[in-house]
């Protein structure tokens, strides 16, 4: 059996990625950290149609949980197929005002938790069919808007850690990253916010989670020759920012 490991699959992106991936015949492993119940309501819903399922739970901002968190997996699931790193943090500060924790914190669940995790399962990939790794980034990481200039700098660092790895690992583990757009609206943003987002996507509509979930699939499935990139899910907001 093949077997993907997702963080952050308790709510949204994550959720939508771990179900198309058990949907597809994938076993999971599960990680989350405030949304545990919701990963262990998805395990469930997995088993009972004959899926392994193992759930885990970390606070990535904190060193010492990414490494046992990196143990356990490992421990779990001796060879890998899919490493989606989903789990991050997004915040509007103005720099002049972000604190050097609130700096550490983004940076290290954004891009530090990634690295290291997959410094960590780096046997159980190499112990895999044909090993995908997947970093979620974001439009923000390669152009930037003001506000978010601790959260783009994690997702700019994510973006050359796709490149370097995929030159590092290669032969035989991919690695490549999806860049979302506006997939699914912050709870927090008022009609007019909505509105000047969609005039600036050019098919004018927000996408969803599946359209993230979908590409996922299709890196892990249909792009064997493809390692090195960051493909936009956006709706060709990045074309014309």
């Amino acid at each position: 059996m093949t077997t993907a490991f997702i963080t952050g699959a308790g709510v949204r992106v994550g959720s939508a990625v771990a179900r198309a991936l058990g949907q597809a015949g994938y076993d999971l492993a599960l990680h989350a950290n405030r949304s545990a119940e919701s990963v262990r309501a998805l395990a469930e819903e997995f088993e009972v149609l004959g899926r392994r399922v193992t759930v885990h739970t970390a606070d990535l901002s904190r060193p010492e949980a990414v490494d046992a968190l990196g143990a356990e997996v490992r421990a779990a699931h001796p060879a890998l197929d899919v490493v989606v790193h989903n789990a991050g943090l997004y915040a509007a500060v103005p720099f002049g005002a972000i604190t050097r924790a609130q700096y550490q914190t983004m940076v290290g669940v954004n891009l530090d938790a990634p690295f290291f995790l997959t410094q960590a399962l780096l046997p159980s990939l190499r112990a895999g069919t044909s090993p995908l790794v997947v970093h979620l980034t974001d439009i923000a990481g390669e152009r930037p808007v003001g506000g978010y200039a601790h959260y783009s700098v994690s997702k700019a660092g994510l973006i050359m850690l796709t490149r370097a790895l995929a030159v590092e690992l290669a032969p035989h583990v991919r690695v490549n990253a999806i860049s979302p757009g506006t997939v699914a609206f912050p709870e927090d943003f008022d009609a007019a916010a909505r509105e000047d987002t969609l005039r600036r996507i050019p098919l004018g509509r927000e996408g969803s989670v599946e359209d993230v979930a979908r590409a996922v699939l299709f890196l892990a499935r249909d792009a064997p020759y493809v390692t090195g990139q960051v493909l936009a899910v956006d709706g060709g907001r990045s074309a014309q920012l």
